[in-house]
Parts: structure tokens; C-alpha cells; sequence
């Protein structure tokens, strides 16, 4: 018989200078965190010592909670990286077409890297490697 391990939901909402942390399955644990990075080590010292368990015995679903404001924020500058990774992507593969085009018109590899604003060390790369599919 396999034992499955227990999983609890882990809240961490933002206080003034803390991270106030509480459990779903368990109401009575309590415990705070200066950082975000903290909150997973110090929920689970108060689980393991509230239940007399390993700490290491269970599993936790973090959730932090935010201020609509500094949700709508955060979610932004999610979107904008995630949209800047995408223009990145279309920019690499038309640096690739242009350059192979150029190459294939025997363009030296420092020429391309000029009428394209890279290097021409990036340019060997655009040339080496292969389109994605």
C-alpha cells in the first residue's frame, strides 16, 4: 500500500514589513515570513511542530495574496515580459532569414552584422543554427 502524502494550502498575504501566513487544513497555525522566499521554510515549521510530524512529511501549495493594485501591477509586468520574450523570438528569426539571405548573396559575415546592427559573432550563430520548428 502506497502512503500518500498530505498537502496543505499555504497563504501568505503582505502585511506592512511581513508576510503573514496562515493554512487552509489547519486554522490554528499561524506564522509570519520577511520574505517571500521564507514563507514555504516557516509554514512548514509550524505544520511540523503543530502535528509532531517531519517537516519534510508533507506538501504545500503556496498562494500569495496581493492588494488589487499591486495584482493588476505585478499581472502587467507578467504580460509585458511574456510579449517581449514573443517580439524577441520574431526578431531572432527574422534576423536569421535576413542574414542567411545576405550570406547566400556572399556577404562577409561582418558585412551582415553591420546592415543588421549585430555582431558578427551573433551572425555566425544566426548562420549555424537551425530554424525552430
Amino acid at each position: 500500500m502506497v502512503a500518500v502524502r498530505r498537502t496543505y494550502t499555504v497563504n501568505a498575504a503582505r502585511g506592512r514589513d511581513w508576510w503573514a501566513i496562515t493554512v487552509d487544513e489547519l486554522p490554528g497555525v499561524f506564522s509570519q515570513a520577511r520574505r517571500l522566499d521564507q514563507v514555504e521554510a516557516m509554514a512548514r515549521d509550524a505544520i511540523s511542530l503543530l502535528l509532531e510530524i517531519p517537516s519534510g512529511a508533507f506538501d504545500l501549495s503556496l498562494r500569495q495574496t496581493l492588494s488589487p493594485d499591486t495584482e493588476r501591477i505585478v499581472n502587467a509586468a507578467k504580460e509585458a515580459r511574456a510579449e517581449a520574450i514573443a517580439h524577441q523570438h520574431v526578431a531572432s528569426e527574422r534576423s536569421r532569414a535576413a542574414a542567411r539571405t545576405l550570406a547566400a548573396q556572399g556577404l562577409a559575415q561582418r558585412d551582415i552584422g553591420r546592415l543588421l546592427d549585430l555582431s558578427h559573432q551573433r551572425v555566425a550563430q544566426l548562420l549555424e543554427s537551425t530554424p525552430p520548428k
